[in-house]
């Protein structure tokens, strides 16, 4: 007699308009985030090459570098610089984190579903606690 076998799961795409109902695993999260943090830092890379030109330059422009964290920019308000070098802190921590996640996966041959969802999670909070506490000492809160 031939046991009934059950029906292998199909997998398909998913269409746009479900993609709010999709819930993504934590590993799919931070793929997502590690390539969104590697666009936002290239991206971004004149802004940090302007932060430190003008830091290294002289004295008067280190003091300058430093009121616009205070005055701003510009047009642009301090706390907008701050948020955007807050953005770019949680940019290069969580690239940093989920880069050598992947390394370790490929160096140690890890790639199981068990694994790979708790380095996912271990990735997210600690990118996120970091940048916790540098935008905390970033605002003075220390």
């Amino acid at each position: 007699m031939a046991e009934p076998t059950m029906p292998r799961p199909v997998y398909r795409n998913i269409h746009i308009s479900q993609i709010r109902a999709y819930r993504l695993p934590p590993a799919g999260i931070v793929s997502i985030l590690h390539r969104v943090s590697g666009a936002m830092m290239f991206l971004l890379l004149p802004f940090v090459i302007w932060l430190f030109d003008t830091s290294v330059t002289s004295e008067m422009s280190y003091e300058r570098f430093s009121s616009a964290f205070v005055a701003g920019i510009g047009f642009l308000p301090g706390w907008f610089v701050k948020l955007v070098v807050l953005a770019l802190i949680w940019g290069y921590l969580h690239h940093l984190i989920a880069g050598v996640r992947h390394l370790w996966m490929d160096a140690t041959h890890s790639v199981t579903k068990e694994q790979g969802h708790s380095s996912a999670l271990v990735t997210l909070v600690l990118s996120v606690l970091l940048t916790l506490a540098l935008g905390a000492k970033l605002f003075g809160l220390y």
